[in-house]
């Protein structure tokens, strides 16, 4: 049976999650610039609990951004090490479509446009759809002032806002919610769900690539393609 590592510091929140035997297990914090210190305890501490020996993960997932530039380059270290030392794939996942899964698991809702608060005025923005229990891309994750956010083209229905963008940039962002959760941050847990569909579809990469995504072009590493 597959056991999956995930874990995720590009927020404020630092989390990790483990997948084993069928059963999810995590922790979650709240610990803005402490994630360096408390990333490889938490992963002991949840490794420990549920009896499961590092050697013993399938794959290591992971929050690629966007998100603070500290924050990802944290997670993308430590991943490589554990990856590398293991001989283990990783599972890149977008911190968008993480905090979408969130706002599904949490509220019950099917379309998601996701906003983190990029500073410099500006938005990570992404818009997701629920298919088949996955929140899914609906167009492509950019980094934009609020004022130019918008939802797909074939956008209908209602639409749940999620994510810290909407806390900071709400009277600015010109699309209809129906609700929203402003102090949403990315969750392990949810991390682990997208990863367990990346890993069913054969989407583990080596540990060499597991890079960032900070979706602007003028920060140290160049945008990914989408």
């Amino acid at each position: 049976m597959t056991t999956l590592l995930a874990l995720d510091t590009a927020t404020e929140a630092c989390s990790v999650a483990l997948l084993h035997d069928g059963k999810v297990l995590s922790h979650y914090e709240v610990i803005p610039r402490l994630h360096a210190q408390r990333l490889l305890p938490m992963i002991q501490t949840l490794l420990g609990e549920a009896g499961v020996p590092l050697a013993a993960v399938d794959a290591i997932a992971f929050g690629r951004g966007p998100g603070a530039f500290t924050g990802v380059r944290i997670a993308i270290g430590v991943v490589q090490g554990l990856a590398f030392a293991l001989d283990r794939p990783v599972l890149p996942v977008s911190d968008l479509a993480v905090l979408a899964q969130r706002a599904h698991r949490e509220q019950g809702v099917d379309q998601v446009a996701s906003a983190i608060d990029a500073r410099m005025d500006e938005v990570y923005w992404g818009c997701y759809r629920l298919e088949a229990g996955e929140m899914r891309l609906a167009g492509v994750e950019a980094v934009l002032p609020p004022e130019r956010a918008a939802l797909p083209r074939d956008a209908s229905g209602e639409w749940y806002g999620a994510g810290t963008g909407w806390g900071t940039f709400a009277p600015r962002i010109p699309v209809a919610v129906t609700g929203q959760s402003p102090d949403l941050l990315p969750h392990a847990e949810d991390l682990l769900t997208l990863a367990r569909f990346a890993w069913a579809r054969g989407e583990g990469l080596p540990a060499d690539q597991a890079q960032p995504v900070y979706l602007r072009d003028n920060v140290a590493t160049p945008k990914a393609p989408q």
